[in-house]
């Protein structure tokens, strides 16, 4: 057997392998599409009102009677599809940081994105209430205070990271700073504020897909869409960034403006869903753990799973919160949190015995 003959021999199982790999990656993505359907289906039947699943179908086919397409197009379906779009491009935030930090805790939250937020949302409670504690402005206004504290955060993290802002770890831990800060800034804000700020506040913090409009739904897809094609577009160029700079230099990345664009790639994505689903907390976390669970290390299919499990994951938790406590609107959040909390626990346990 010459030379050639046997290298291609060699090679031969592991092509067989990838292959084998990258089929199994794309029938597990198109099952969590169907999944994500089935579940927005199932959303928009479930609720204080049952509607059985071949009337959703007929309405959103531009059927049904009056009754069917008030509850499903104007109640339920907004929510559904805001949970849809932000799940999804929170747990697309936490792909890219995961990756690009090769840290397995790393989350939205890191950066102080979502505290950011929290506290752009309680200064707009406080500066627009009169005295009978009531808004003096529409409510309407409180997204886009929202998305200016999360940015107003973002730029605080890089500003103080400063000619060492391509450094992850850097990064991370002036994001921790922030965050912690505009906790404590929050907090003084609650306890000397009236009860009505503390209550609208809280809901936010928390997160919640509720009282959401199409207007809102229209806007937030008009700005996560693109940029989640953006974060599918650096992906592909995700494998080489697990390597250290010398090696990434080698293949032809650069990895410091690398890292310093998904990272504001990751902010931007977080920035936008909290400012209309308020503090979602842990999604970023969870999907892509269970993307990676699912479809291995592949970029382009972590990616693709991390968005529709952040979405079913949000929209299950809207669902379990709607059908639970109805009529009563519980933020979708607090489930959420339920259970990332612990999970985040274990790995935080596991990662210190496996450095033990």
């Amino acid at each position: 057997m010459t030379g050639g003959a046997a290298k291609l021999s060699r090679r031969a199982p592991v092509l067989g392998n990838l292959a084998r790999d990258r089929a199994r990656a794309v029938t597990i993505v198109l099952l969590l599409l169907v999944v994500t359907i089935l579940m927005l289906l199932g959303s928009a039947a479930f609720g204080s009102t049952w509607v059985p699943l071949e009337k959703v179908v007929a309405v959103l086919s531009g059927g049904g009677e009056r009754m069917e397409r008030l509850i499903i197009l104007q109640l339920r379906l907004p929510r559904v599809l805001l949970a849809v779009l932000a799940g999804a491009a929170i747990a697309v935030s936490g792909f890219l940081l995961q990756k690009v930090t090769r840290n397995e805790l790393a989350s939205p939250s890191v950066l102080g994105v979502v505290d950011g937020a929290a506290l752009g949302v309680v200064i707009f409670l406080a500066l627009l209430s009169n005295d009978s504690n009531a808004l003096i402005v529409s409510i309407g206004w409180q997204p886009l205070a929202a998305a200016l504290g999360a940015c107003a955060a973002v730029a605080l993290v890089f500003a103080l990271s400063g000619r060492q802002a391509s450094s992850a770890v850097r990064l991370l831990l002036f994001g921790i700073a922030v965050a912690a800060a505009a906790k404590s800034v929050i907090m003084v804000l609650l306890l000397t504020g009236p009860i009505y700020r503390t209550t609208q506040a809280a809901r936010w913090i928390a997160g919640a897909v509720n009282e959401t409009n199409w207007g809102e739904v229209q806007l937030t897809a008009l700005l996560l869409v693109p940029a989640l094609v953006l974060a599918l577009i650096a992906a592909t160029r995700l494998p080489p960034s697990d390597l250290d700079d010398v090696s990434a230099r080698s293949v032809g990345l650069n990895l410091p403006v690398f890292r310093l664009v998904i990272f504001a790639l990751a902010a931007a994505l977080t920035a936008i869903s909290v400012a209309f689903a308020g503090g979602v907390s842990f999604i970023g976390l969870l999907a892509p753990h269970m993307a990676r669970l699912l479809v291995g290390r592949s970029a382009i299919a972590g990616i693709l799973a991390s968005a529709l499990c952040g979405a079913v994951i949000l929209m299950g938790a809207d669902l379990v919160v709607r059908v639970l406590f109805a009529p009563t609107e519980v933020p979708a959040g607090t489930i959420t949190a339920v259970i990332g909390a612990p999970y985040f626990l274990y790995l935080l346990l596991r990662k210190d015995r496996l450095n033990g």
